[in-house]
């Protein structure tokens, strides 16, 4: 096990827990929205959910997609200990349903004119994730 010293004297980075069902389910190719319902606290869900949305045209349903993956992600990031900011890694596969979410939320957001949700959710991607700020984009 490899310990790094966070040198900026930040918050150290938050790992989610793994919730592998979920995303067993999704690479098997069950259909987020069964994956949805039966695990509604699957960020990586809803922002599969989003994704497929976003892709056919439906942009306020892809952002409602966004937002609830959004916010079921900051509940889990709470509850893991995460204060409000600091960094949350692309590189621990559990984050990425939150961030996949995040990225989404930004994209819908933009897409509709919602200028000021876009850039709050930009931002927070690149604070949280710089490797998921350029991997999703």
């Amino acid at each position: 096990m490899t310990i790094h010293e966070n040198l900026l004297g930040g918050p150290p980075p938050t790992h989610l827990p793994d919730d592998p069902e979920p995303r067993e389910l999704l690479a098997g190719g069950t259909a987020p929205s069964d994956v949805a319902a039966k695990y509604p606290t699957s960020s990586l869900a809803w922002a599969q959910l989003a994704d497929e949305a976003f892709e056919r045209g439906a942009v306020v349903e892809s952002y409602a997609y966004a937002r609830t993956g959004y916010h079921r992600g900051l509940d889990a990031l709470r509850r893991s200990g995460w204060k409000g900011h600091g960094p949350v890694p692309w590189e621990h596969e559990p984050n990425r349903g939150f961030l996949r979410a995040l990225h989404a939320l930004a994209r819908a957001a933009g897409a509709i004119g919602e200028q000021e949700e876009y850039e709050r959710c930009s931002q927070f991607l690149k604070d949280s994730s710089p490797t998921a700020a350029q991997t999703l984009s």
